[in-house]
């Protein structure tokens, strides 16, 4: 089934269960076995996976960087401007938070979804 929504492009959804309602072919899916092609498919698109592993190294890359900041405050204190100190930390608490209330609430979410059988 294409999915069309103005000015975006268009997505290709898989109908796998005869339940489903669509006039696609059905996709024969192996329990245990993952569709290769599929998966590079979704990588090479973003999946969401890949939108995580992103978020995370950029959380990471802003912690190392507010290290390396504070070292050169604490090693050089004239070359480094207090103010780049305090954003780089700032920025780095942001999005550590951020990144722990979307933790929160993936976790939260498939508790739900796990209980509601």
């Amino acid at each position: 089934m294409n999915v069309t929504m103005s000015g975006m492009s268009q997505i290709q959804m898989t109908r796998t269960n005869p339940a489903h309602v669509g006039t696609a072919k059905l996709t024969p899916i192996v329990p245990g076995q993952a569709n290769t092609s599929q998966i590079q498919n979704e990588k090479s698109f973003g999946s969401f996976e890949s939108y995580l592993v992103n978020a995370v190294s950029s959380m990471n890359s802003q912690q190392l960087d507010v290290n390396r900041v504070q070292e050169q405050l604490i090693t050089d204190p004239d070359s480094v401007d207090i103010h780049d100190v305090t954003t780089a930390m700032a920025k780095a608490q942001m999005s550590l938070s951020l990144a722990q209330t979307v933790i929160d609430r993936l976790v939260t979410g498939w508790n739900e979804i796990s209980t509601n059988r």
